[in-house]
């Protein structure tokens, strides 16, 4: 098998099944693997299923020719072998990625890419010992990469700018976004972004400024909207006459003036976690939040289906 072609996915929960069908639907021959075996048959299953929503929004031809592309298999060796790019998604665990790393660094091809689908621990954390440490990044997705195309790409402070470059090229292959980061830092970059909007978002509930769901409608129906399709550094270039220097000139003292009043960071409290938890049980019983995620999944579909449309018609 082509190394070109072949990638190892290693760990087949919720996003190794997602990134399995982001390489498959691209053409790329996928060995599945996980340390339960007895999971993947399960696992295949799921994919199944979501490759058929896939092809009823259009996105996908032939759920069948995707599926046939991915491959079960219960040893990592055999997993690894002839593999060009291994994509890890282990237990957010320290010490079990720096154990499975240091495996994969001894058994995958020499000139294998090996990439963690970490959140939160900086490959630094757990590549520093390998021999290979140079071949080893983070590709963080966005759940569900197959729905939500953005990959983080972070290295650490030892891995080749080769390595990067390759990933972000394969990425660029399979229909992913991938963004780089120059340097690391804790969260990456959309945790971080999301996570100053959360922390504001709680702040204002805990204040009592606002309602949970008043919270979400302004996200929802007002950011949201434009977000969708434009940064937040195009969408104040575009929100005042002159552009981004006209913008910071109007509203750049009210926004410093904000973040005095927003005060230094909070913990997370107790009492606002269960507020915030009464509130949303209130909208969505915990038993259909199933139900809700496989609606969020269809409606990321429709939006994938319209951006791709709107793109096609206006040509950019």
């Amino acid at each position: 098998m082509d190394k070109a072609e072949k990638i190892a996915i290693v760990g087949a929960g919720l996003i190794g099944r997602a990134w399995a069908i982001v390489f498959a639907r691209a053409g790329r021959c996928v060995a599945l693997y996980d340390v339960e075996p007895k999971v993947l048959p399960a696992a295949k299953e799921t994919i199944g299923a979501n490759l058929a929503d896939l092809a009823e929004h259009g996105l996908i031809a032939s759920p069948p020719e995707v599926l046939q592309r991915i491959e079960l298999v219960d040893d990592l060796g055999a997993a690894l072998a002839g593999a060009g790019h291994v994509q890890e998604n282990g237990p957010e665990n320290l010490e079990v990625k720096r154990a499975l790393f240091a495996e994969l660094d001894r058994r995958a091809e020499p000139d294998a890419v090996l990439a963690s689908s970490s959140s939160a621990l900086r490959a630094s954390l757990f590549t520093e010992g390998l021999a290979g440490r140079a071949r080893c990044l983070v590709a963080h997705p966005v759940n569900p990469p197959y729905l939500v195309p953005l990959v983080e790409l972070s290295p650490a402070p030892w891995t080749a700018l080769e390595t990067v470059a390759r990933t972000r090229r394969l990425m660029d292959e399979v229909g992913q976004v991938p963004v780089e980061l120059k340097r690391e830092v804790p969260g990456f970059l959309l945790n971080r972004l999301q996570g100053a909007l959360l922390g504001e978002a709680f702040r204002l509930v805990e204040d009592g400024y606002a309602s949970v769901e008043d919270i979400d409608r302004t996200v929802r129906d007002g950011l949201g909207l434009r977000w969708s399709f434009m940064g937040p550094f195009e969408t104040i270039d575009l929100n005042a006459p002159g552009g981004i220097a006209d913008y910071i000139g109007r509203y750049g003292a009210a926004y410093a003036e904000m973040a005095q009043t927003a005060g230094a960071p909070r913990p997370w409290s107790a009492a606002l976690v269960a507020k915030l938890e009464a509130a949303r049980r209130a909208s969505l019983p915990a038993a259909r939040l199933d139900e809700r995620q496989a609606w969020r999944d269809r409606r990321l579909m429709a939006l994938l289906v319209h951006k791709a449309k709107a793109k096609t018609r206006i040509g950019g």
